[in-house]
């Protein structure tokens, strides 16, 4: 029989294998929620949009078969609706747009080699480190997930759904070059929600924004192992920016790093008053079907667009 020590070394290196391809796959699709809405304003158009909200179906699907084989571990927290969370989920979408990129698009463009979005994470922290102890957490509902409620009936159209999207990857390797190639949203967007449920498997409830909550909220267990996913998270997104040509040597400008430690900072305070950010709400909350994150992520939408707009409005004039 395997030892503890051995179980536990295997289980995180396939939890770090699958950080790095996520990192990886964030780059390659350019996953953000602040060009999912973008498109939506200039384009007309619900590809990005569409493929973000497809990251939370693999994970359902992912999640329900766990569960019906019984690997699946106590679901997260699920937290009471209320005015924090529509304004945390506002301050979400704002921070976003003066960010530039969502927590997902930050990564994104880092491993694109732009480097003032080094400073995103460093602001998400700062803004958990202020406003954590002056903001009261909602509190939590003793419910279980709506999902578990309806598992048999909603895993065979998952089943379905998964056998035809399975055909655009099919085809994606046939063409070769798949490390080099600009993918499409929804193949970036499966091989994310599939490498989270695999490390949730392995690893437990991992977001790298959680991490930063946790160390500002002074919760240190399991602290390494958790910043070492962020740091395969980060490797696996600058590899696929390095494999792509986009690394290149040249320092930020100020006004880039000023605008992402801003834009970091209203984040991580939005973070706080869901809470949780975009990462978690997406690949955790909305596969679960938890009410909090599903009004969170609607108020950061209505709150990108409505940003977009006025933007877009400000320019013409």
């Amino acid at each position: 029989m395997m030892s503890a020590f051995a179980i536990v070394s295997t289980s995180f290196a396939v939890a770090l294998l699958c950080a790095v391809l996520m990192g990886y796959a964030i780059q390659r699709g350019a996953t953000c929620m602040v060009a999912a809405v973008e498109e939506v304003v200039n384009a007309r158009k619900l590809t990005r949009l569409a493929a973000m909200l497809e990251a939370g179906l693999w994970v359902m699907g992912g999640v329900l078969v766990a569960r019906v084989f019984g690997h699946l571990a106590m679901p997260p927290a699920n937290y009471e609706v209320g005015l924090a969370t529509v304004s945390g989920g506002a301050l979400l979408g704002l921070g976003a747009l003066v960010n530039r990129a969502c927590v997902f698009g930050a990564i994104a463009k880092l491993g694109s080699g732009k480097w003032a979005y080094c400073m995103t994470p460093v602001g998400f922290y700062l803004g958990c480190l202020t406003a954590g102890p002056r903001l009261a957490r909602p509190l939590q509902v003793a419910s279980s997930s709506l999902l578990f409620d309806a598992e048999l009936a909603v895993l065979v159209p998952l089943a379905l759904y998964a056998l035809w999207r399975g055909r655009s990857v099919v085809g994606a390797l046939r063409k070769g070059d798949v490390l080099r190639r600009i993918w499409a949203p929804h193949q970036a967007t499966m091989v994310i929600g599939l490498a989270f449920v695999v490390m949730l498997l392995t690893a437990g409830n991992w977001a790298y924004t959680q991490v930063l909550a946790d160390v500002a909220n002074g919760m240190i267990t399991g602290l390494t192992f958790k910043l070492l996913l962020f740091a395969g998270l980060l490797s696996g997104a600058i590899a696929g920016g390095w494999t792509a040509g986009l690394i290149q040597p040249t320092m930020p400008a100020w006004r880039d790093v000023l605008r992402c430690l801003l834009g970091g900072m209203m984040m991580g305070i939005g973070s706080m008053l869901v809470p949780g950010s975009n990462d978690s709400l997406i690949l955790l909350g909305l596969p679960l079907v938890q009410p909090f994150a599903l009004v969170a992520l609607a108020s950061m939408v209505v709150a990108l667009f409505a940003g977009l707009l006025i933007e877009r409005r400000l320019a013409r004039a």
